[in-house]
């Protein structure tokens, strides 16, 4: 018999569907072991007290302990459930509006659905039709047809005139009499009228019978959950704490004992009616302590206490919290700080974590002798080993072990030793709030001195990380399959191309892009001693190049450098940020154009448009794309640890100067100024006059707001004009802004000639006083400057007026970017929920959960992003450049 043959005659269980159903009364008593009877928890010596809430015949929570029930202790047995009887029903909350959709549609007298016989004929043959393949159809057949029944009141079975029915929540049902009066429907009359409905009509109004019957909505026996589902704590006082649903049982209980004796004793109705709807209230909150419109249960100190649903819903709850997003083992959380000497593959890891974080390694007669020194070393000294197991099973804590050495002489094949994190070892790293699959990526271990993770700086946009104090999570995978697709499938340099745009996502950036710019311009030469050093730090294991210059002294160009870096068989072409009007690459003098030939740099210089992340089209992109994942990878940590180390060799540093102009420039930004104030005066004389056009679509008062925002926020475009003309080329605000390393020319403009319009929510400012925006302005102003408009710039200095507005639009934009934070966090997870069981099937289509299509086609073009070219399959322009 073949494997295949062999694996066939396995029975296996397949779960087709499940099915959730209400328990009946007598499948609550029937589970039940012991029927509840009082009130008291425990006796005078601390015990519990027969038939009581925390009976031994529930199960046992403590240890030591054992169940009467079953006789087992506390870690074995489960617990058993027991059974409150209710001297009377009361409403189940959670089935309060289900209860209203079933009176509404259903008479009174025979209890048949509101629908005549030919309509119940129809509309059963075409739910049999939709409920085998089509649910969400038939949900919205069954919803039509309680539409339908609603909506007459004369019942075609018995000819009953029936009274509409009124729900208050959480649990209050009303019939309107023929005069407008309100009668109360108490549970017992729900029930007797619920109970009338026969189960062929329930299965017309959505309600499946075999499982849920509607007077099981109304409690007649309330079950009662084990202590292992609400365990008591003893306090250090000696005083034992409840848990709230213990606390919520004991209500009910004494509010049912309570009503036990007021109807034997024959009390008024009022005051039995009264005690009924306090049992109501007990038994609701203790479902549900979140009700509208009834006070929440609270313990003595104020306290809420939590219901069942508050115990399930939510993010703290146990599908969320305890489910979903559990907290686990073998991770570690700290600060992360940035270490550029790294690979954008590793993280650097705190020796205090290396050494509790633990791999489970297996001895085998390869490592036996490295696993025994680790052994012997212990959880004290990094490497070392915090745990041994044996074949058997045995967990032996080496903290505790006095003679290592013969413990570790006893070692052999098919042990396992739990030693500590070490260099090489992979591990999952992720920052929240992981919202692509880049933000948990897989890096090989660097164990180092300090207290922080350390990570690469180019890997910082995937997680969307800073320094700023943010915090990062690490996983340890614990079995060999786990590390496998950790290394194959997550390492950093598999995802250089992100999936949400398919270019490449981590790249130069900041202090990378200006080392580039300044080590690739054509001044740049370097000595003999500085090669060495820049080859050094690229970790290059070639002989350097032959200098560009012989006499007087040898010099290398920085060019030459970046190219002994740059595969071998790479050739490129694209423009550089410098790029004037010259638009071809081969005729153009100067560095306007960057031309790779054989992986020689042949001229431009490197920007953000070249070597940046999340560039289009550009030289980095090239090389992530067009050669393996190492070697991409090898390029940009030799690369970019270069440019660093040229610009801690040459300095660059941003003061006063850096970004100068001259008194003329002033003058032309006044005067640009003034123009626009001459341009806005004019605009209120027209308002104020009522000679101003309205535009379509906008009243005169939006049109002149508008032509006034126009025409300030135009002054800072002009004024950058004027900074471009004048400022020094070479000075280091306008090359971090022009190379894209940080900033642009509209922060320059900003800090040298004015500031401009402020605004917020895309509108001048307006708000304020009755009629002016500060009290600095006259009443009724509604001018440039009392409109948020701000003349200065930074370096001239701002009026205390200005620096108010400015405030202001800056505060603006900080909300502004909190409320879309939370916004889109919470659309993000709602479409997670529902396309949680979406998966591309083996022959390229889309699919859910239970096979019904969604796409016909992977994202209808079948194409995997992170395999592309910004989306596309192919870049038919490199392709025609090639050809060409």
């Amino acid at each position: 018999m073949s494997l295949r043959e062999e694996l066939d005659t396995i029975p296996r269980k397949v779960i087709k569907s499940i099915k959730f159903g209400v328990l009946s009364p007598e499948v609550i008593r029937k589970y039940s072991v012991m029927e509840v009877t009082t009130s008291e928890v425990y006796d005078e010596g601390g015990l519990p007290v027969r038939g009581g809430i925390s009976d031994r015949r529930l199960g046992v929570a403590e240890p030591g302990a054992r169940c009467e029930t079953c006789g087992q202790t506390h870690d074995v047995c489960p617990g058993h459930f027991g059974h409150i009887e209710l001297v009377k029903p009361v409403v189940h909350v959670g089935f309060a509006r289900v209860i209203y959709d079933i009176l509404r549609t259903t008479c009174p007298n025979c209890g048949r659905i509101m629908l005549r016989d030919e309509e119940i004929a129809r509309y059963r043959e075409r739910l049999t039709r939709l409920s085998k393949r089509w649910r969400l159809l038939a949900q919205n057949l069954h919803e039509r047809i309680r539409r339908k029944a609603a909506e007459r009141m004369t019942c075609p079975h018995c000819g009953y005139k029936r009274n509409k029915v009124r729900f208050e929540r959480p649990y209050y049902f009303y019939e309107e009499t023929e005069n407008g009066a309100l009668v109360k429907l108490d549970p017992e009359m729900l029930r007797d009228r619920l109970g009338k409905i026969p189960s062929e009509d329930l299965e017309l109004l959505g309600i499946n019978p075999s499982v849920f019957r509607p007077e099981w909505a109304i409690l007649k026996v309330l079950p009662v959950p084990p202590p292992h589902v609400r365990p008591s704590i003893q306090l250090e006082t000696g005083i034992r704490s409840e848990d709230d649903l213990t606390h919520k049982l004991v209500d009910i209980i004494r509010m049912n004992e309570k009503l036990k004796i007021a109807i034997e004793t024959g009390a008024p109705t009022n005051v039995v009616d009264n005690l009924w709807d306090l049992l109501q209230y007990h038994v609701a909150t203790y479902f549900d302590n979140e009700l509208p419109g009834i006070p929440v249960a609270k313990h003595r100190g104020g306290r809420p206490l939590k219901g069942i649903a508050q115990r399930l819903k939510g993010k703290e709850g146990r599908f969320r919290g305890s489910l979903s997003g559990k907290r686990v083992n073998f991770s570690a959380r700290t600060v992360i700080s940035p270490d550029p000497h790294i690979s954008i593959n590793e993280v650097g890891v705190p020796t205090d974590i290396a050494k509790i974080l633990t791999v489970p390694e297996k001895v085998t007669a390869w490592n036996i002798d490295v696993l025994r020194e680790y052994v012997i070393r212990g959880p004290e000294t990094w490497p070392g080993a915090n745990y041994v197991v044996t074949p058997e099973g045995r967990r032996i804590d080496l903290r505790y072990v006095k003679d290592r050495k013969a413990l570790a002489e006893r070692l052999a094949p098919g042990w396992v030793v739990e030693r500590h994190l070490r260099d090489g070892d992979i591990v999952l790293f992720n920052r929240q709030p992981s919202l692509h699959r880049v933000s948990m990526m897989g890096h090989l271990v660097k164990v180092l001195p300090g207290r922080t993770f350390r990570l690469h700086l180019a890997v910082c946009p995937p997680y969307n990380a800073d320094f700023d104090g943010d915090e990062m999570n690490l996983h340890v995978p614990q079995t060999e399959e786990a590390r496998a697709e950790a290394r194959l499938l997550m390492l950093v340099e598999n995802h250089i191309i992100t999936p949400r745009y398919g270019g490449a996502i981590i790249g130069a950036r900041q202090d990378y892009i200006i080392g580039a710019y300044l080590l690739s311009h054509k001044t740049t030469f370097l000595t003999k001693k500085e090669v060495a050093f820049l080859l050094g730090a690229g970790k290059s294991e070639e002989d350097p190049p032959e200098p560009a210059i012989l006499y007087p002294v040898e010099l290398w160009t920085g060019k030459q450098i970046i190219s002994h870096f740059l595969p071998k068989d790479f050739n490129w072409v694209q423009p550089t940020a410098f790029k004037s009007k010259c638009q071809d690459a081969y005729t153009c003098h100067g560095d306007e154009w960057i031309i790779v030939l054989n992986g020689y740099l042949a001229k431009g210089v490197l920007d953000k448009k070249s070597i940046g992340a999340e560039q289009v089209d550009s030289l980095w992109h090239r090389i992530a794309r067009d050669y393996p994942p190492d070697v991409a990878r090898r390029w940009l940590d030799s690369s970019l640890r270069l440019f660093l180390r040229y610009l801690d060799l040459r300095g660059f540093t941003f003061a006063m100067d850096s970004v100068y102009i001259p008194t003329e420039a002033y003058r032309e930004v006044e005067e640009i100024i003034e123009q626009a104030l001459k341009k806005v005066e004019g605009l209120i004389e027209d308002f104020t006059s009522g000679r101003l056009e309205a535009m379509p679509g906008f009243t005169v008062e939006e049109t002149f707001e508008n032509k006034v925002t126009d025409i300030l926020s135009r002054v800072r475009e002009d004024a950058a004009q004027v900074v471009e003309k004048y400022i020094d080329k070479n000075s280091e605000g306008y090359l971090m802004a022009k190379t894209g390393a940080r900033g642009s020319l509209v922060n320059i403009v900003q800090m040298v000639a004015t500031l401009g319009q402020q605004t917020i929510r895309g509108e001048r400012i307006r708000r304020g006083f009755r009629s002016r925006t500060l009290p600095h302005f006259p009443v009724g102003d509604i001018g440039a400057f009392s409109g948020g408009f701000v003349k200065h710039c930074f370096r001239c200095g701002l009026t205390p007026v200005e620096y108010f507005f400015h405030a202001a639009a800056g505060r603006d934009g900080l909300i502004d970017t909190a409320v879309r934070t939370a916004q889109s966090g919470y659309m993000q997870r709602r479409l997670i929920n529902a396309l949680q069981d979406v998966y591309v099937a083996y022959d390229g289509t889309v699919r859910f959960g239970g096979s019904m299509l969604l796409q016909p086609l992977y994202g209808e073009d079948g194409v995997d992003v992170s395999r592309s070219d910004h989306g596309k399959v192919t870049d038919v322009k490199l392709l025609k450049m090639w050809i060409r």
